[in-house]
């Protein structure tokens, strides 16, 4: 479903991201780790179509990412750290509205089955979003993913921020669109909610991605231990050869 093929992007000197090959499947959870720079961010830009690669080439669904394709824009999702809404909006009519722009009309009903399916409470579905936590944003932003029917979700910094009960629960919503047979690739820092909501991790450093593994083979520690080889190693390697 997600797929990139040598996959690079530089900033005049500076390489982001070099010739990344990465495959997710249909329904995989696939989690990208890695500090800041480490081209997590560029990686998710590139499939959104936000950012056009220097080289390489980005699948979706077995089409190639293009700038403004609205096919693609049909198929895919975006979950940022913090998802903009309207603030002065309710849950249901900034549901409403993003679903319309994608072409999906919902009853009510529909609507409101969306929110629950998401994990909102009923009580909050005609509040001003303004007024919500980051995890309710996150909710809704969930919401209008399953509304537009979307193929691929890419979630950057997801759980940032979030308390052990909303990180909870956020990990119980990726399992629920994973069984639906979503694909989603998620960056993040956190290495504990990777390994708990991933089936598979990949390690980045300095746009390299060096190491990916089955998360059910790991434990939590297991991983930070691996994590911390990875990027140490990389390291080293690159400071003898210089």
């Amino acid at each position: 479903m997600i797929k990139a093929e040598q996959l690079t992007k530089q900033y005049g000197g500076h390489t982001a991201l070099n010739a990344l090959n990465l495959h997710i499947a249909a329904g995989e959870i696939y989690a990208l780790l890695g500090s800041n720079g480490a081209g997590k961010s560029t990686t998710i830009h590139i499939f959104m179509g936000f950012l056009p690669p220097t080289s390489g080439k980005a699948f979706i669904n077995e089409r190639e990412v293009v700038s403004g394709d609205v096919q693609l824009k049909q198929w895919v999702a975006y979950i940022p750290e913090v998802v903009n809404l309207y603030p002065n909006l309710s849950a249901l009519q900034n549901l409403a509205y993003f679903s319309g722009l994608s072409g999906f009309k919902y009853k009510l009903e529909e609507q409101e089955q969306l929110l629950l399916e998401a994990g909102l409470q009923a009580d909050s579905f005609r509040k001003p979003v303004g007024s919500y936590s980051k995890g309710m944003r996150q909710k809704v932003g969930i919401a209008i993913a399953l509304g537009k029917q979307a193929k691929a979700i890419f979630m950057d910094e997801p759980t940032s921020g979030l308390d052990p009960h909303a990180s909870n629960e956020f990990s119980a919503i990726l399992q629920r669109l994973s069984q639906k047979g979503v694909s989603i690739l998620m960056a993040t820092h956190d290495l504990f909610r990777a390994q708990e909501s991933s089936h598979r991790i990949g390690i980045m450093h300095l746009g390299n991605l060096l190491h990916e593994q089955a998360t059910a083979s790991l434990s939590a520690v297991e991983l930070e231990q691996r994590y911390l080889e990875t990027v140490q190693g990389f390291t080293q390697s690159n400071s003898v050869a210089l």
